[in-house]
């Protein structure tokens, strides 16, 4: 028999999923100034030079720079708490959540060796050198979960 009144976990997720893009979009994309009818011009503004007003272009985030900053910010969390959740509802593919374990194992003893800021550096350290080996040739081949 199903459940009444909860939907199943994963259908939150997919609207969450679903409905993040559109609104991003929808806040994010403004009309030029030369567009824009309370927008005076002047000599020197050219439709391909960026005004004070307008967003700078970033490229986008590397898969080792992204891998660096959850697995460090998963590190500090388990180390401050003492317990994993699942590598899943963290965000984290499999070989993510093994780097983090890795990190972690290591952070511990630092911290009872050399205490808390001395255990944040590795974590930091550890962090970027195994992602960035683990996205040397681009993303994994394993499949997504990988």
């Amino acid at each position: 028999m199903g459940r009444r009144g909860n939907p199943r976990p994963g259908a939150r997720l997919l609207v969450l999923g679903l409905a993040l893009p559109a609104l991003l979009c929808t806040t994010a994309c403004d009309r030029p100034a030369a567009l824009d009818p309370g927008t005076v011009s002047t000599a020197t503004d050219s439709p391909n030079s960026p005004t004070s007003d307008t967003p700078t272009r970033t490229s986008p985030t590397s898969p080792a720079t992204l891998c660096t900053r959850l697995v460090a910010h998963w590190a500090r969390e388990v180390l401050d708490s003492g317990t994993y959740g699942d590598y899943q509802s963290m965000g984290l593919s499999n070989g993510q959540y093994a780097i983090l374990r890795e990190v972690v194992d290591a952070a511990r003893v630092a911290k009872r060796r050399q205490g808390t800021a001395a255990a944040k550096k590795l974590i930091d350290r550890q962090a970027h050198a195994a992602c960035v080996e683990r996205y040397r040739h681009g993303t994994p081949s394993g499949g997504p979960w990988q």
